[in-house]
């Protein structure tokens, strides 16, 4: 049963982050972005806050609010905007989907930037990866709609917040780094707001609870992720990340009536399988 608790806690974490990512898509039909990411972020601080301080630290601290830790809030707050609207206005089963290409982007990002080395083995997945990635959001074509772009974006900055979090110091506890993220959700709640011009809807009782499930469904699937990365072996456990992507599919297809076509479907499987790969191989040549 210990094996198995990594992966169980891994898939709790990929099934609560893609139901809050459906909740988000239902509200945002009757309410800003903006003022959905705002509400989250402010539950989010005060839980994570209330934590810091029965462990006797801070989450408003100095070393948060300069190099490193400061780089890596910039970078959440524009992935905040780019996948809070991506859920808005493009379908959830397309969001979830390009999301997967993240691993392969870390891996990219790790070599062009902080010189690790990466074997033609590696390079190969990473372009099949965005082949598949290509297969999904497909530039150049009929069918392509720009909106797209908004998940593709939020990769590459949840890839660049992963990078510079390695140049974080260690004074900055993790707890510390989560709770600066649901703070870099009210910011980009902010920015959505002033950047669409919009204003803050009163939601009703049924908004107002969905608001609170979305919050506490991203809390309880951090702390899943964060108990499923430290516990068990992690060669078993990662790659049950791409569980989140049969989530949004089902999501996607279920609730919001999307379609699924069959290049979808084989870009889907590019990118998990190129991301499995690369996980691998990184793990063997660590072990070495």
């Amino acid at each position: 049963m210990a094996t198995l608790q990594g992966p169980l806690l891994m898939v709790v974490a990929m099934a609560g982050f893609a139901i809050e990512d459906a909740f988000i898509k239902i509200l945002a039909r009757s309410m800003p972005p903006g003022q959905i990411a705002i509400v989250i972020g402010l539950v989010g601080t005060a839980v994570f806050a209330l934590i810091l301080r029965r462990q006797g630290l801070s989450l408003f601290v100095p070393e948060a609010l300069r190099g490193a830790a400061l780089a890596r809030t910039l970078c959440e707050v524009g992935a905040v905007v780019a996948m809070t609207l991506g859920l808005a206005l493009v379908p959830i089963s397309v969001v979830g989907s390009v999301l997967q290409a993240m691993p392969l982007v870390v891996t990219l990002a790790a070599a062009l930037f902080l010189g690790e080395k990466v074997g033609w083995r590696r390079w190969t997945a990473i372009l099949v990866g965005f082949a598949g990635v290509m297969l999904i959001v497909r530039p150049g074509t009929e069918g392509f709609d720009h909106r797209a772009l908004l998940p593709l974006a939020a990769v590459v900055l949840l890839s660049a917040r992963d990078i510079i979090t390695r140049r974080v110091p260690r004074s900055v506890t993790s707890l510390q780094l989560a709770g600066w993220g649901f703070v870099a959700s009210i910011l980009g709640g902010v920015v959505m707001l002033a950047l669409r011009g919009e204003g803050f809807v009163r939601p009703d009782a049924t908004g107002a609870a969905m608001l609170l499930a979305c919050a506490a469904l991203g809390i309880v699937a951090y702390a899943a992720l964060v108990l499923a990365t430290r516990s068990g072996d992690i060669a078993l456990t990662t790659p049950f990340r791409y569980s989140r992507l049969v989530f949004a599919l089902l999501i996607g297809v279920l609730v919001f009536d999307e379609r699924v076509d069959g290049l979808m479907l084989v870009g889907c499987a590019l990118i998990v399988a190129a991301g499995l790969y690369t996980m691998i191989r990184e793990l063997r040549l660590k072990r070495l």
